[in-house]
């Protein structure tokens, strides 16, 4: 074994003493050992690719490189907050695929596409319950103080300041609040 001048180990970890084996650097391990969601999704991929499931295989993939676009649009690194926000839009770009294609008369793209959410939705954080949801709005209208839809944004804003806000669809909180708001 090679003893490494004192200058290549800043190479990887100021603080480490790795002899360059950047697998062994304590500031590339995770403390946490549950694999993020993008994680699951990759070997979920690899997964369908074995079984020679190409209909899951292409909706893993299809998600896969939105996630990639994403990130590289952001200039941001693969989180569970980005891979969340892709996710997200990707079913609420098929939910709205699916009202055009019911008014064109489209089952069969329909079905398609509630397979498709079905499949992201795996991936997605279980949302908050109504009754929950509801208590939490207004909950925060009231610490607000708001009293009309012009103060809606206010309302929506505080959300996204709760712990619980990755689980909120703001879509659809943006249509209770407007009920509770006069």
């Amino acid at each position: 074994m090679s003893v490494f001048p004192a200058s290549d180990f800043s190479k990887t970890h100021p603080a480490c003493l790795c002899l360059l084996d950047t697998r062994l650097c304590p500031s590339t391990l995770r403390v946490n050992t549950m694999p993020t969601i993008y994680e699951t999704l990759r070997a979920d991929i690899i997964t369908a690719v074995k079984a020679s499931d190409t209909p899951l295989a292409t909706i893993l993939r299809t998600n896969d490189g939105a996630i990639q676009r994403a990130s590289l649009d952001l200039n941001k690194p693969i989180d569970d907050e980005l891979v969340t926000a892709t996710l997200r839009k990707a079913v609420k770009n098929l939910t709205a695929a699916n009202a055009e294609f019911e008014k064109g008369g489209r089952t069969d793209l329909i079905e398609a596409n509630l397979k498709e959410i079905a499949v992201i939705e795996k991936y997605l954080p279980k949302g908050l319950d109504a009754a929950k949801l509801e208590a939490i709005v207004v909950e925060v209208i009231a610490a607000t103080g708001a009293q009309s839809k012009k103060e809606m944004g206010k309302v929506i804003g505080a959300l996204k300041q709760r712990p619980e806000a990755p689980l909120i669809d703001f879509g659809a909180v943006s249509k209770l609040i407007q009920a509770k708001l006069p």
